[in-house]
């Protein structure tokens, strides 16, 4: 008879954004006349860039005729992407070899299936609150977790702690849901923590390019020693709204070796080559064209004139908890802001009133991690005329 992965038995029967997403499927049935800003999950709402459509218009006609056609490509990714990537860090004096990156559908699809790389019995090592795909892709593998703490008291910055062991770390800056951004003395900690215990961090940049203090490090690479120990994932979902779109891409340097039960060495760059060879078949050709455009001078100045948009949702949002006086995290180099609930309030609760009462949708911190229950997360994803409209809401709610 077969058998299942009964470590699927230890996953949250509900996936967080799912059980938001019942929530307000059944207000918004019982209450049709009511409109419903959403600032919870992360998506965008701004179309992609003008540099952006017209790569993928060129793409769709290359597909029409014989002599320009492409059909699989390679699971690495084209050339042309990856130079563009390639060119991209070299920007912030971070070198890459071209096969050191690899094309992706996303970060969240790439920090779950690094997990093929490791044997079951590594201990992984994640802060607490943190992005749920972290803890539940290594529950499924049936790996030992174990937390470190984000709180008050560390800024929602958590350091190593050298009587821990741990094999991987994960690590998200600018943080999502906290907003917190590590600087490079801080990232100095977890590398140097990382190459004393032989362990590898998985350092997850999608946010990198919200960073506006040239003081704090983008990519873990600007910080000495992070080639031998760090792979870094980073998506175009936030940077150019490709969120519907798909492509991110992962970078597995070529230093980072462990030697095997039976003496040889195992690159994992060479392994993450084999695994996607096997198990993916590439981000489709347009996508890919798509995204070389957001690299180009142009591409990334459109760019960033959508995520000033974000900016400055962040800032409404920012300024109104200032005015009402809620204690928060994040608006700042961070599309995201993790705010205290009201007199202490469970975030469920909370998220519960600010859906009933004010027809708004955050994020409920609990959904992070025990640290987060008394928290909460909102995002600066929607429109300008949403967020400050969703705000007003939220001071008539607690003026009450």
């Amino acid at each position: 008879m077969v058998k299942f992965n009964e470590n699927y038995l230890n996953v949250k029967d509900s996936y967080l954004f799912s059980e938001i997403a019942k929530r307000v499927a059944a207000f918004e049935e019982a209450n049709p006349d009511k409109k419903v800003i959403r600032l919870g999950i992360g998506d965008v709402t701004n179309p992609l860039s003008k540099a952006v459509i017209n790569a993928l218009e060129e793409g769709v006609k290359e597909m029409s005729k014989a002599e320009t056609f492409k059909g699989y490509g390679p699971e690495q990714g084209y050339a042309f992407l990856r130079q563009a990537i390639k060119g991209y860090y070299q920007k912030r004096n971070v070198e890459l070899d071209i096969d050191e990156v690899f094309i992706s559908d996303g970060a969240k699809s790439d920090t779950g299936n690094i997990t093929d790389m490791f044997s079951k019995d590594n201990t992984v090592l994640v802060p607490d609150p943190v992005y749920p795909v972290y803890v539940d892709t290594n529950t499924m593998n049936g790996r030992d977790i174990i937390f470190a703490d984000a709180t008050d008291e560390n800024g929602f910055l958590p350091l190593p702690d050298p009587k821990v062991d741990a094999d991987i770390i994960y690590i998200c800056s600018p943080n999502n849901p906290t907003g917190a951004v590590y600087n490079k003395a801080q990232l100095k900690q977890w590398v140097d923590y990382a190459l004393e215990k032989g362990a590898i961090i998985l350092f997850d940049a999608a946010y990198e390019r919200f960073i506006t203090d040239e003081t704090l490090p983008r990519s873990i690479y600007e910080i000495e020693g992070a080639k031998d120990c760090a792979v870094e994932f980073c998506s175009l979902s936030k940077t150019a709204g490709f969120t519907g779109t798909r492509c991110g891409y992962t970078i597995v340097p070529k230093n980072i070796k462990v030697t095997s039960s039976k003496g040889q060495d195992m690159y994992l760059n060479k392994m993450w080559l084999r695994r996607q060879s096997t198990k993916f078949n590439g981000v489709p050709y347009i996508v890919q064209k798509a995204a070389a455009a957001v690299f180009t001078e142009e591409g990334l100045k459109q760019a960033d004139e959508t995520l000033a948009l974000y900016r400055k949702n962040a800032k409404i949002i920012a300024s109104t908890l200032d005015e009402i006086g809620i204690k928060y995290y994040g608006g700042i180099n961070s599309p995201y802001i993790w705010l205290k609930c009201p007199d202490n309030t469970d975030s469920w609760e909370f998220f519960d009133r600010l859906l009933n009462e004010a027809q708004v949708v955050g994020t409920p911190g609990a959904g992070f991690g025990k640290n987060g229950n008394n928290f909460f997360r909102l995002t600066s994803f929607n429109n300008e005329e949403n967020t400050k409209e969703a705000m007003e809401r939220l001071k008539k709610m607690l003026n009450k």
